[in-house]
């Protein structure tokens, strides 16, 4: 983790709400609402379970005065800052500043023109809110896509620094900025391009992603080449799956990456035609005991949980791990600290390792 942290660029650093990004801070998980923001019941509801699953940054659509009028008490009632996108009508963004958001995403390119965004940029510095620039390949103006001859990370690069400078001419300087496409290397590009010539903090993602699959590959692919690479200041991974499928993979990215601590790390093996037990549902309602633990708030005081298929990486692989089970023909052990404690038929491998789990967080 340490040898992750002194590879990261230096940003600046700015707030969002009580969340820093950037400038060494950690790389913060955001995800957006699912919910009609007009029902402002419902999208604090959202929030909470988001919150509960690791989100440190929320952000809400806000499409009309309906929306904007419930904006207040979703700020309000929220446990982690609020952050208002906003698309074409820049006197929404102003509405949602005056109702106190957290930060505002715009994208410069259909806000209305320049005054539109120094106007914006203006009243976000005399609320102290975060202004992200957000410029991605649909929102590139004639001049830019006839210069670079299309859509190319010196294109994006490029609209993001000039609207970045009037943003900041304006006098906001709590400014962040995404670079984002739904192609891998195009996105990869535009981030790394941007990193040589600025130092304002980046949002990172791909976007338009996909589904749960193939979301989260593209998504680990960019995030995990970028962050690997120092470049990254808080994430959105963009998937058509609840938001809160969106953090869980964040949380992973970032774990992968060592830029968060898995605590507890499960591990389990990829299976062959050694494996005589049906290991992967053993290991998914391991994975789902804990995010359930955590999500109560339960500390876990284990580094390592193994669910291993077979006595060849289990407990030896495995011997790492605080607790763990290795399978057998129909039956497996049950270990601890590459040591076998019991032997179990397998109908109680997975019963026996969420006791033990629970036994170590001091939970009957």
């Amino acid at each position: 983790m340490q040898g992750a942290d002194r590879a990261r660029r230096q940003t600046r650093r700015i707030q969002v709400g009580g969340v820093a990004v950037g400038g060494g801070a950690p790389v913060s998980i955001q995800s957006m609402t699912t919910t009609d923001t007009r029902d402002a019941a419902a999208t604090l509801a959202q929030i909470r379970e988001l919150a509960a699953a690791g989100c440190e940054i929320i952000r809400v659509t806000v499409p009309d005065e309906a929306a904007a009028a419930a904006f207040g008490n979703i700020v309000r009632g929220s446990p982690i800052p609020v952050i208002a996108d906003i698309h074409f009508d820049y006197r929404l963004a102003l509405a949602a500043l005056a109702a106190g958001a957290h930060g505002i995403r715009v994208n410069p390119g259909n806000l209305g023109g320049p005054e539109r965004l120094r106007e914006v940029a203006q009243a976000a510095a005399g609320s102290g809110a975060a202004l992200r620039i957000g410029v991605n390949g649909g929102s590139l103006g004639k001049e830019l896509l006839a210069k670079h001859g299309g859509v190319t990370s010196a294109a994006l690069v490029e609209s993001a620094l000039v609207n970045c400078r009037m943003a900041a001419d304006a006098g906001c300087v709590n400014l962040k900025v995404s670079l984002k496409s739904s192609n891998v290397p195009a996105t990869v590009a535009a981030c790394r391009l941007f990193a040589e010539q600025s130092a304002w903090p980046q949002h990172i993602g791909v976007t338009e992603a996909g589904t749960r699959l193939s979301g989260t590959v593209k998504s680990a692919a960019a995030l995990g080449c970028l962050l690997l690479e120092g470049i990254g200041d808080t994430l959105r991974v963009s998937l058509t799956a609840p938001p809160v499928e969106e953090v869980r993979v964040g949380l992973r990215i970032l774990e992968a990456c060592g830029l968060r601590e898995a605590r507890p790390e499960i591990v389990s093996c990829p299976t062959c035609g050694r494996t005589q037990i049906d290991l992967m549902p053993i290991a998914e309602a391991v994975e789902d005991e804990v995010a359930r633990l955590k999500a109560a708030g339960v500390v876990i005081p284990l580094r390592k949980i193994a669910v291993m298929g077979c006595v060849v990486n289990g407990p030896g692989e495995a011997r790492d791990a605080d607790l763990g089970i290795a399978g057998g023909q129909g039956k497996g052990i049950l270990f601890k600290n590459g040591r076998t404690v019991a032997t179990l038929a397998e109908a109680e491998l997975l019963p026996a390792l969420l006791r033990e789990i629970r036994a170590a967080c001091g939970l009957a």
